[in-house]
């Protein structure tokens, strides 16, 4: 029976596994190497070894409604997205909230993590640490590793001829703090991901001439929408995510490259890739097609060599005077303290059934969490790891058979692959809704959409038209929390409030958005529609009857 659960890691995920653990009654022990908590987004003034880090400019990609954990909505005057300092507050607050700080035992390293020789009966681990005044030895039920994949950069720079004669400096973007070391030289950052972007924008803005290199190119979406709404809060909802399913995909890229390329066109700027828009995550940055029109960033194809002063590219093209060069290329997902069967490949890559579990353990008493790449927030999507594993690690949720825990990771690469060549980030990509809504349906708190059209219609409306947010996740079933209904009903209440700083006078007369019948039983027949077998023919028949009567006319309803 588990009973005593080791958290490694006070970040983010670390929090909600504590968290978790305590609802179902388990004993948690947090370990964390530094002494607070925040993890990746408690920001640092220098880097340190085998430990994440960010800059001190980062904001982040997901907005504070999408972002936060499902029971524990975020202040309303936070801003929507959010600078790293109000986040880590953010947990904070949640930390106090439920108490958690209790269980963190803080500047205590986890040396190493090994199967008990009853492991196979018991599920039982051997852990050491080591907390500054020697190594101590513990034994636990079951072991959540939060520690995440942002610890060991991947630092391409041998893969480069001449880089050893080369006069600039080269650093990771794990180096990367502030501008200021930076001021008026020649730079060249190379990657074109999410921090990629950020940092060659800002250091732009002080440099004499910044130069972003992509082997590929990205589609650029900003964090605003219609309306200057949440890019996320209209992008990732239910009815999207059912269109999806129902369209083709060319049609929907077609149609999302055409919006983009209408704010800028990416074949003009430089920035247009080789995949489709659906085929790979895109790059969020409100500020580099800017930069790029100003010339203050200037885009470049691969780096091929380095010269003793320069940087040539794969077009032939040669940048001199070069003074510094950024390698914004990811990182290796590793964990030393994990026993190296649970390991493969150069790179020492977990194996984990649906990124969380290691199909070949005997026992489910060991998940990793955080390790995917999902075009969602991360954090919901870590503590929905969290509940499914307690459940599993009690015997409440079953884990299918080793077999077949590798037929589906194998299946899943494979259908990765078509759009992510790469091997590592193939196995890692999982699609948002879908899985959570996965995990969910193996809790138990996966939302029933026709008993809640029956039985509260104006909710409904609300969790399958607007933003998926977390909350949803917690209108029913284990872990229910008494106030999602209301959290869910008030978001855009939340999202409005901390731009209230200026009274702006109000039209004499605004235009009203009714639920009507109409709208309720069109909305109630896209959703039987999509759970019957012949879901397009009735979902065209069920928009042709609404469009017949003419007496409907739909917005988007933003609150």
């Amino acid at each position: 029976m588990v009973r005593r659960v080791a958290v490694i890691g006070a970040g983010n995920s670390g929090l909600a596994c504590i968290k978790t653990c305590v609802d179902e009654g388990l004993e948690p022990v947090c370990f964390e190497s530094s002494d607070d908590i925040g993890g990746l987004w408690k920001f640092k003034e220098l880097p340190e070894p085998e430990r994440s880090s960010i800059y001190r400019s980062l904001v982040t990609n997901t907005s504070k409604e999408m972002t936060c954990f499902s029971d524990f909505p975020m202040p309303a005057d936070y801003p929507n997205y959010m600078h790293n300092s109000q986040l880590l507050q953010y947990f904070r607050l949640y930390a106090d909230h439920f108490d958690l700080l209790r269980h963190i035992r803080f500047q205590t390293t986890v040396r190493s993590v090994t199967q008990r020789p009853d492991f196979s009966e018991s599920g039982q681990w051997d852990i050491v640490t080591n907390n500054g005044d020697g190594e101590e030895r513990h034994v636990f039920d079951a072991v959540m590793v939060c520690i995440g994949q942002y610890t060991q950069p991947a630092f391409p720079l041998s893969d480069f001829q001449g880089y050893e004669t080369f006069s600039g400096r080269c650093l990771h973007s794990l180096e990367y703090r502030n501008t200021d070391a930076r001021r008026g030289e020649r730079v060249v950052v190379v990657g074109i991901g999410n921090s990629g972007g950020d940092i060659a924008v800002e250091i732009s803005r002080t440099a004499e001439k910044t130069f972003l290199s992509t082997r590929q190119g990205s589609w650029v979406m900003g964090r605003m929408s219609s309306n200057g709404l949440p890019l996320d809060m209209n992008a990732i909802t239910r009815l999207n995510n059912t269109l999806m399913l129902l369209l083709p995909s060319s049609l929907v890229n077609w149609a999302v490259e055409r919006e983009l390329n209408r704010k800028y066109d990416h074949r003009l700027y430089g920035l247009k890739p080789k995949h489709r828009i659906l085929e790979q995550s895109p790059l969020i940055n409100d500020d580099l097609p800017g930069r790029i029109l100003q010339g203050a960033v200037v885009m470049k194809p691969n780096v091929k060599r380095f010269t003793d002063s320069g940087v040539v590219f794969e077009d032939g093209t040669v940048e001199e005077n070069i003074e510094a060069v950024v390698f914004c290329t990811g990182y290796h997902g590793n964990f030393p303290f994990l026993p190296s069967s649970l390991s493969e490949g150069p790179h020492k890559v977990l194996t984990l059934y649906k990124t969380l579990f290691p199909p070949s353990l005997s026992q489910p008493t060991l998940a990793v969490f955080g390790v995917f790449q999902t075009t969602g927030p991360t954090i919901p999507t870590v503590e929905m790891q969290a509940r499914w594993a307690v459940k599993v690690f009690a015997g409440l949720s079953r884990l299918p058979p080793k077999d077949r825990m590798l037929e589906v990771i194998e299946c899943e690469r494979k259908r990765n692959m078509k759009r992510y060549p790469c091997p590592r980030k193939a196995s890692l990509q999982v699609e948002y809704i879908p899985y959570l809504d996965f995990m969910a349906e193996e809790i138990g708190v996966r939302p029933n959409f026709l008993r809640l059209l029956l039985k509260d219609p104006v909710l409904w409306f609300r969790v399958f038209f607007g933003p998926c947010t977390p909350y949803q996740y917690r209108l029913t079933g284990p872990g229910q929390w008494a106030g999602a209904r209301q959290a869910i009903l008030t978001q855009w209440e939340r999202v409005a409030q901390p731009f209230r700083t200026r009274v702006v006078p109000e039209p004499e007369s605004r235009p009203s958005v009714r639920f009507t019948p109409w709208l309720l039983m069109f909305a109630g027949a896209v959703t039987i529609a999509v759970l019957s077998k012949n879901g397009i023919p009735l979902v065209l028949q069920g928009v042709a009857q609404v469009l017949d009567k003419g007496k409907i006319s739909l917005r988007v309803f933003t609150g």
